[in-house]
Protein backbone atom coordinates (compact mmCIF):
# COMPACT_ATOMS: atom_id res chain seq x y z
CA UNK A 1 0.00 0.00 0.00
CA UNK A 2 1.30 3.31 -0.65
CA UNK A 3 1.28 5.77 2.10
CA UNK A 4 -0.63 9.14 1.72
CA UNK A 5 2.38 11.09 2.15
CA UNK A 6 3.50 9.63 -1.35
CA UNK A 7 0.61 9.49 -3.31
CA UNK A 8 -1.12 12.58 -2.48
CA UNK A 9 -4.89 12.97 -3.20
CA UNK A 10 -7.09 15.86 -3.16
CA UNK A 11 -10.52 15.43 -0.53
CA UNK A 12 -12.53 14.28 -3.97
CA UNK A 13 -10.16 11.35 -4.63
CA UNK A 14 -8.30 13.28 -7.48
CA UNK A 15 -4.69 13.32 -8.17
CA UNK A 16 -2.96 16.04 -6.19
CA UNK A 17 -1.09 18.83 -8.80
CA UNK A 18 -3.21 17.40 -12.19
CA UNK A 19 -6.52 17.38 -10.20
CA UNK A 20 -7.47 14.33 -12.33
CA UNK A 21 -9.51 11.21 -11.67
CA UNK A 22 -9.13 8.71 -14.24
CA UNK A 23 -12.17 8.83 -16.23
CA UNK A 24 -11.21 12.36 -16.78
CA UNK A 25 -8.55 11.10 -19.47
CA UNK A 26 -7.95 9.80 -22.93
CA UNK A 27 -5.13 6.99 -23.32
CA UNK A 28 -3.88 9.28 -25.73
CA UNK A 29 -2.25 12.51 -24.31
CA UNK A 30 -0.86 15.61 -25.80
CA UNK A 31 1.34 17.78 -23.51
CA UNK A 32 2.07 21.29 -23.91
CA UNK A 33 4.16 23.91 -22.09
CA UNK A 34 2.13 26.74 -21.81
CA UNK A 35 -1.51 26.23 -20.43
CA UNK A 36 -2.81 29.15 -22.93
CA UNK A 37 -1.83 26.77 -25.08
CA UNK A 38 -4.45 23.72 -24.31
CA UNK A 39 -7.10 25.64 -25.85
CA UNK A 40 -4.93 26.17 -29.31
CA UNK A 41 -4.93 22.59 -29.76
CA UNK A 42 -8.58 21.55 -28.29
CA UNK A 43 -10.15 24.41 -30.37
CA UNK A 44 -9.69 21.62 -33.38
CA UNK A 45 -12.11 19.14 -31.40
CA UNK A 46 -15.42 17.97 -32.20
CA UNK A 47 -16.30 18.47 -28.50
CA UNK A 48 -14.97 18.79 -25.40
CA UNK A 49 -16.39 16.81 -22.13
CA UNK A 50 -13.85 17.52 -19.63
CA UNK A 51 -11.74 20.57 -18.41
CA UNK A 52 -9.91 21.29 -15.19
CA UNK A 53 -7.07 23.45 -13.52
CA UNK A 54 -4.81 23.70 -10.63
CA UNK A 55 -1.89 25.70 -11.05
CA UNK A 56 -0.24 26.24 -14.26
CA UNK A 57 -1.68 22.27 -15.13
CA UNK A 58 -4.29 22.39 -17.49
CA UNK A 59 -6.40 19.65 -18.86
CA UNK A 60 -9.01 19.36 -21.59
CA UNK A 61 -10.72 15.88 -22.75
CA UNK A 62 -12.60 15.74 -25.62
CA UNK A 63 -13.09 14.55 -29.04
CA UNK A 64 -10.70 14.88 -32.79
CA UNK A 65 -12.34 13.11 -35.59
CA UNK A 66 -14.10 10.71 -33.08
CA UNK A 67 -11.03 10.18 -31.28
CA UNK A 68 -11.10 10.45 -27.51
CA UNK A 69 -7.58 12.78 -26.79
CA UNK A 70 -6.30 14.83 -23.74
CA UNK A 71 -4.53 17.94 -23.97
CA UNK A 72 -2.66 18.99 -20.86
CA UNK A 73 -0.14 21.61 -20.01
CA UNK A 74 2.73 20.85 -18.28
CA UNK A 75 4.43 24.14 -17.21
CA UNK A 76 8.44 24.58 -17.90
CA UNK A 77 11.17 22.12 -17.07
CA UNK A 78 11.84 18.39 -15.89
CA UNK A 79 10.76 18.94 -12.35
CA UNK A 80 7.55 19.44 -13.74
CA UNK A 81 7.64 16.86 -16.09
CA UNK A 82 8.26 14.67 -12.63
CA UNK A 83 5.01 15.69 -11.10
CA UNK A 84 3.15 15.08 -14.47
CA UNK A 85 4.23 11.77 -15.56
CA UNK A 86 4.06 10.30 -12.26
CA UNK A 87 0.51 11.38 -11.52
CA UNK A 88 -0.36 10.69 -14.89
CA UNK A 89 0.47 7.22 -14.17
CA UNK A 90 -0.81 6.85 -11.31
CA UNK A 91 -3.88 7.44 -12.62
CA UNK A 92 -4.25 4.64 -14.84
CA UNK A 93 -1.84 2.15 -13.32
CA UNK A 94 -2.59 2.62 -9.43
CA UNK A 95 -5.71 1.94 -7.44
CA UNK A 96 -6.69 5.15 -6.07
CA UNK A 97 -8.81 3.31 -3.27
CA UNK A 98 -7.03 0.50 -2.06
CA UNK A 99 -3.57 2.10 -3.05
CA UNK A 100 -1.79 -0.32 -4.33
CA UNK A 101 -0.70 -0.60 -8.16
CA UNK A 102 -2.44 -2.83 -10.47
CA UNK A 103 -2.07 -6.34 -12.14
CA UNK A 104 -2.37 -5.10 -15.45
CA UNK A 105 -0.81 -2.41 -16.50
CA UNK A 106 -1.65 0.42 -18.89
CA UNK A 107 0.62 2.21 -21.58
CA UNK A 108 -0.34 5.69 -22.61
CA UNK A 109 0.62 7.52 -26.34
CA UNK A 110 1.81 10.47 -25.19
CA UNK A 111 2.95 13.15 -27.80
CA UNK A 112 4.43 16.79 -26.61
CA UNK A 113 4.19 19.43 -29.19
CA UNK A 114 6.18 22.54 -28.58
CA UNK A 115 8.40 25.21 -29.62
CA UNK A 116 11.87 25.54 -30.01
CA UNK A 117 14.75 26.98 -32.40
CA UNK A 118 16.95 25.30 -34.27
CA UNK A 119 20.82 24.69 -33.84
CA UNK A 120 21.33 23.44 -37.68
CA UNK A 121 21.37 25.76 -40.55
CA UNK A 122 19.41 23.16 -42.52
CA UNK A 123 16.48 23.26 -40.29
CA UNK A 124 14.64 26.18 -41.13
CA UNK A 125 11.84 28.26 -39.34
CA UNK A 126 8.94 26.90 -40.03
CA UNK A 127 9.65 23.55 -39.93
CA UNK A 128 9.24 20.79 -37.75
CA UNK A 129 11.42 18.68 -35.52
CA UNK A 130 10.87 15.12 -34.25
CA UNK A 131 13.13 13.99 -30.77
CA UNK A 132 14.80 10.94 -31.93
CA UNK A 133 16.47 10.82 -28.99
CA UNK A 134 16.35 13.15 -25.90
CA UNK A 135 19.53 14.41 -24.01
CA UNK A 136 19.12 15.31 -20.85
CA UNK A 137 21.85 18.04 -19.03
CA UNK A 138 19.22 17.78 -16.09
CA UNK A 139 19.75 15.80 -13.13
CA UNK A 140 16.24 15.08 -11.97
CA UNK A 141 15.95 11.59 -14.13
CA UNK A 142 19.38 10.34 -12.01
CA UNK A 143 17.13 9.97 -9.05
CA UNK A 144 15.44 7.30 -10.81
CA UNK A 145 17.45 3.93 -11.98
CA UNK A 146 18.03 4.25 -15.72
CA UNK A 147 21.13 2.27 -16.42
CA UNK A 148 18.63 -0.32 -18.42
CA UNK A 149 17.16 2.49 -20.85
CA UNK A 150 19.95 5.15 -21.63
CA UNK A 151 21.81 5.10 -24.25
CA UNK A 152 25.32 4.83 -22.84
CA UNK A 153 27.51 5.05 -25.95
CA UNK A 154 25.52 8.26 -27.46
CA UNK A 155 26.42 9.84 -23.48
CA UNK A 156 29.72 9.09 -23.45
CA UNK A 157 30.27 10.63 -27.15
CA UNK A 158 28.36 14.26 -25.82
CA UNK A 159 30.33 13.97 -22.68
CA UNK A 160 33.73 13.49 -25.07
CA UNK A 161 32.73 15.89 -27.72
CA UNK A 162 31.87 18.88 -25.32
CA UNK A 163 34.33 18.31 -22.44
CA UNK A 164 32.16 18.17 -20.59
CA UNK A 165 31.94 18.90 -16.49
CA UNK A 166 30.60 16.13 -14.95
CA UNK A 167 30.16 18.58 -11.59
CA UNK A 168 27.09 19.51 -13.15
CA UNK A 169 26.02 16.02 -13.14
CA UNK A 170 25.92 13.34 -15.79
CA UNK A 171 24.15 13.68 -19.28
CA UNK A 172 21.74 11.11 -19.89
CA UNK A 173 20.34 10.11 -23.41
CA UNK A 174 16.92 8.51 -23.79
CA UNK A 175 15.36 7.42 -27.45
CA UNK A 176 12.05 7.98 -28.52
CA UNK A 177 8.84 5.46 -28.47
CA UNK A 178 9.38 3.42 -31.72
CA UNK A 179 5.97 3.21 -32.42
CA UNK A 180 4.79 6.31 -31.86
CA UNK A 181 7.71 7.68 -34.30
CA UNK A 182 6.50 5.18 -37.05
CA UNK A 183 3.08 6.48 -36.72
CA UNK A 184 3.77 10.13 -36.80
CA UNK A 185 6.96 10.22 -39.23
CA UNK A 186 7.46 11.53 -42.67
CA UNK A 187 9.47 13.31 -45.10
CA UNK A 188 8.33 16.73 -43.65
CA UNK A 189 10.18 15.86 -40.41
CA UNK A 190 13.57 16.72 -39.14
CA UNK A 191 14.93 14.48 -36.57
CA UNK A 192 17.90 13.93 -34.19
CA UNK A 193 18.76 14.65 -30.99
CA UNK A 194 17.00 17.15 -28.54
CA UNK A 195 18.80 18.71 -25.29
CA UNK A 196 16.83 19.32 -22.33
CA UNK A 197 18.27 21.63 -20.27
CA UNK A 198 17.34 22.60 -16.36
CA UNK A 199 16.59 26.00 -17.04
CA UNK A 200 16.91 28.85 -19.83
CA UNK A 201 19.69 30.91 -18.71
CA UNK A 202 22.78 29.80 -18.01
CA UNK A 203 22.27 26.00 -18.41
CA UNK A 204 21.41 26.65 -22.20
CA UNK A 205 24.91 29.02 -22.52
CA UNK A 206 22.70 32.06 -22.10
CA UNK A 207 24.60 35.29 -20.39
CA UNK A 208 22.98 38.38 -19.36
CA UNK A 209 25.24 39.27 -15.47
CA UNK A 210 26.75 35.85 -14.73
CA UNK A 211 29.32 34.42 -16.42
CA UNK A 212 28.66 30.78 -16.85
CA UNK A 213 30.64 27.78 -16.27
CA UNK A 214 31.43 26.86 -19.87
CA UNK A 215 31.41 30.41 -22.03
CA UNK A 216 31.70 27.44 -25.35
CA UNK A 217 28.82 25.68 -24.42
CA UNK A 218 26.31 26.75 -27.20
CA UNK A 219 29.10 26.16 -30.56
CA UNK A 220 29.81 22.43 -28.63
CA UNK A 221 26.32 21.38 -28.98
CA UNK A 222 25.73 22.97 -31.83
CA UNK A 223 28.36 20.59 -33.25
CA UNK A 224 27.38 17.80 -31.40
CA UNK A 225 26.98 14.31 -33.82
CA UNK A 226 27.16 10.89 -33.54
CA UNK A 227 26.64 8.24 -36.37
CA UNK A 228 25.30 10.93 -38.59
CA UNK A 229 22.69 12.04 -35.90
CA UNK A 230 22.98 16.03 -34.50
CA UNK A 231 21.67 18.38 -32.18
CA UNK A 232 18.33 19.81 -33.47
CA UNK A 233 17.05 21.81 -30.85
CA UNK A 234 17.09 22.82 -27.07
CA UNK A 235 14.46 22.90 -24.79
CA UNK A 236 13.66 22.02 -20.82
CA UNK A 237 11.12 18.69 -20.89
CA UNK A 238 11.99 16.52 -23.67
CA UNK A 239 14.83 13.55 -22.34
CA UNK A 240 12.40 13.59 -18.70
CA UNK A 241 9.54 13.06 -20.73
CA UNK A 242 11.39 9.65 -22.47
CA UNK A 243 13.09 9.01 -19.35
CA UNK A 244 9.67 8.51 -17.21
CA UNK A 245 7.75 6.91 -19.90
CA UNK A 246 10.49 4.07 -20.50
CA UNK A 247 10.09 3.43 -17.18
CA UNK A 248 7.08 3.56 -16.42
CA UNK A 249 6.16 1.73 -19.66
CA UNK A 250 4.23 4.66 -21.56
CA UNK A 251 4.67 5.23 -25.35
CA UNK A 252 6.32 9.32 -25.70
CA UNK A 253 7.31 11.58 -28.76
CA UNK A 254 8.34 15.10 -28.49
CA UNK A 255 7.48 17.32 -32.03
CA UNK A 256 8.34 21.03 -32.09
CA UNK A 257 7.88 24.08 -34.44
CA UNK A 258 10.51 25.82 -35.30
CA UNK A 259 10.48 29.37 -34.87
CA UNK A 260 13.92 30.55 -34.42
CA UNK A 261 17.01 29.39 -36.11
CA UNK A 262 20.35 30.72 -34.37
CA UNK A 263 22.76 29.05 -36.69
CA UNK A 264 21.51 31.87 -38.86
CA UNK A 265 20.33 34.42 -36.58
CA UNK A 266 16.41 33.96 -38.25
CA UNK A 267 12.96 34.02 -36.54
CA UNK A 268 9.84 32.90 -38.34
CA UNK A 269 7.77 35.64 -40.07
CA UNK A 270 4.60 34.01 -38.34
CA UNK A 271 4.75 31.79 -35.76
CA UNK A 272 1.80 30.98 -35.04
CA UNK A 273 1.14 29.44 -38.44
CA UNK A 274 4.10 27.44 -38.17
CA UNK A 275 2.23 26.15 -34.63
CA UNK A 276 -1.24 25.09 -35.80
CA UNK A 277 0.42 23.44 -39.26
CA UNK A 278 2.09 21.09 -36.29
CA UNK A 279 -1.08 21.11 -34.17
CA UNK A 280 -3.14 19.79 -37.40
CA UNK A 281 -0.13 17.38 -38.40
CA UNK A 282 -0.10 16.43 -34.84
CA UNK A 283 -3.87 15.69 -34.36
CA UNK A 284 -4.51 13.76 -37.71
CA UNK A 285 -1.49 11.61 -37.13
CA UNK A 286 -2.91 10.58 -33.65
CA UNK A 287 -6.67 10.30 -34.86
CA UNK A 288 -5.77 8.05 -38.08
Amino acid sequence: MIQSSELILNPDGSVYHLNLKPEHIAHNIIFVGDQNRVEKITQFFDSIEYSTQKREFKTQTGYYKGKKMTVMSTGIGPDNIDIVMNELDALVNIDLDTRKPKENLVSLNIVRIGTSGSLQADIPCDSMVMSKYGLGLDNMLRSYLIDDISEKAMEEAFISQTNWDLKKGRPYVISCSESLEKKIESNQIHKGFTGTAGGFYGPQGRVLRLEIQDAELNSKMDSFEFEGIKMTNLEMETAAIYGLGKLLGHECLSLNAIIANRATGTFSEDPYKAVDALIAYALDKLAE
